[in-house]
């Protein structure tokens, strides 16, 4: 203990854990978030990829699209229970650790996939989902507060300049789990199977006989399956392990100890009655929305639905791009360019928004959204047209880099003195954006699904600027305002 005391005259903040009292330099703060970077990046690598093949190699009566529905139903009920649980009894440390140790069943379970190994894994995944990202959103501004305090910045900067490198980070799953994808799954033959029907390709709707002639929707080989699902294991094992022995421990916040359990979703429940949040809410569904429909239907496999949809659909099966057109073992060489724009424009949305503000931001990342959807409504996807998918995957990336970042960081910002519970918020809405898009997956076609995706978009655009209106109206003291926002 004096030795640790004695430390205390070093230039930095003190942090109580249980017994002792550490000390936190700037550098020793960076080093904190680089660690909780890269274990999320080691944990997502290897969840995001499954994800990404899930609704392909798990395509029978929609296991894999059902699974991944309920994760988020999981998580969902867990942002409502778990979170202020945990982490009152845990620490900010522990629950990072048991929440990513509750993802590695979901990889064991890919090795024998069936509604009773699956299911149940998927159900434990998404109960560790809340409290994993509540406690690395509260890791990430308490540090980042800290840190403005010691060098003299703007905490709101440092907030999302901490979120900009996290994501930056984080992001790059996408690229090495697709990568191990692609490397593990690649054909040996030709890009495009002469055989292969891909007439039924892109916005088109076709039937389960075209489905069948198909021969670039077959699974990969099982041995490869395995290669995969053990390497994405080890990855999440690996990050696991980071948390407990790399990451140093973080006091928990004086106003998560005094919750009780049940204190976060009376909380969340009355976070609903700021105006802001009601606002903003469009906006995050709209984000799992689009992360959804770009894992389900850009990439997805067709898939027949006559089980789920009976007389609506009958006989008729959904369509896609990336599975379809070019090939299963496709998939993650595509979503590579996807993660590479992601993380580098995370990290520049986090350099450059200080410069030119949040508006701009969120227009561009609405701006790319808006074009891809036009490209997919008009583009018919050919294996000729290969460049055609990098570019979608390419400025999918650049949007998605916008709302997690920034809708992350707004939530930090905009919510400031409430931040466990807003937080809680924009996982469960956002988690219910992907519940909405993996469940009309099976229910409508891609051309619906589409006007669906932009309903979102522009109602949560328009939220979006309302708020970003009313602060500025506020701040120039030309609006007197009741109650909290």
């Amino acid at each position: 203990m004096a030795d640790v005391m004695a430390k205390s005259e070093e230039k930095g903040h003190v942090f109580e854990t249980e017994n002792v009292v550490v000390q936190r330099s700037p550098a020793n703060i960076i080093k904190n978030v680089v660690i909780v970077s890269f274990g999320f990046l080691l944990l997502f690598t290897a969840f995001q990829s499954v994800s990404n093949l899930q609704s392909s190699i798990n395509s029978e009566q929609g296991l894999g699209t059902f699974s991944m529905a309920t994760i988020y139903i999981a998580l969902v009920l867990s942002c409502m229970f778990v979170p202020t649980f945990m982490i009152r009894r845990l620490g900010l440390k522990v629950t990072l650790f048991v929440s990513m140790a509750m993802y590695t069943p979901y990889f064991a379970a890919n090795f024998y996939p069936t509604w009773a190994t699956l299911i149940p894994a998927t159900i434990v995944q998404g109960l560790g989902g809340a409290p994993l990202w509540t406690a690395k959103c509260a890791y990430l501004t308490t540090m980042a507060n800290d840190y403005a305090a010691q060098t003299r910045q703007k905490a709101n900067d440092v907030v999302t300049r901490f979120f900009g490198l996290f994501f930056m980070i984080f992001q790059t799953a996408q690229i090495w789990g697709n990568l191990i994808s692609y490397y593990v799954l690649r054909p040996a033959g030709p890009l495009a199977n002469a055989s292969a029907n891909i007439d039924s390709c892109g916005i088109a709707f076709v039937t389960a006989e075209e489905d069948a002639e198909n021969v670039n929707l077959q699974p990969p080989d099982q041995g490869k399956l395995y290669t995969l699902m053990g390497i994405y294991t080890a990855c999440a094992v690996l990050a696991v392990i980071s948390m407990i022995a790399l990451l140093d421990p973080l006091a928990t916040p004086p106003r998560l100890l005094s919750k009780r359990p049940l204190s976060l979703l009376v909380e969340t429940l009355k976070h609903l009655r700021k105006p802001y949040q009601w606002a903003i809410l469009p906006l995050t569904v709209y984000s799992g929305v689009q992360q959804a429909f770009l894992i389900g239907d850009f990439t997805q496999a067709s898939y027949t639905t006559r089980r789920f949809t009976r007389c609506t659909l009958v006989g008729g099966m959904q369509e896609a791009y990336v599975s379809c057109a070019l090939g299963i073992p496709y998939v993650g060489f595509i979503m590579i360019t996807f993660g590479l724009a992601d993380a580098v424009f995370s990290m520049v949305f986090g350099a450059v928004i200080k410069y030119v503000g949040r508006i701009p931001i969120f227009i561009l990342g609405a701006a790319a959204n808006v074009a891809i959807v036009v490209v997919l409504c008009v583009w018919k996807p050919t294996p000729d047209d290969f460049y055609v998918f990098f570019l979608i995957a390419g400025f999918w990336g650049l949007g998605d880099a916008v709302w997690q970042t920034q809708v992350n960081a707004f939530y930090g910002t905009v919510f400031a003195d409430d931040e466990e519970a807003a937080f809680a918020n924009y996982r469960m809405w956002e988690s219910l954006g992907f519940i909405i898009a993996f469940v009309i997956q099976k229910l409508l076609p891609i051309s619906h699904k589409i006007v669906v995706v932009m309903a979102f978009l522009i109602s949560g655009m328009i939220g979006y600027l309302a708020i970003e209106i009313h602060i500025k109206v506020k701040k120039h003291g030309k609006l007197v305002v009741t109650g909290s926002s």
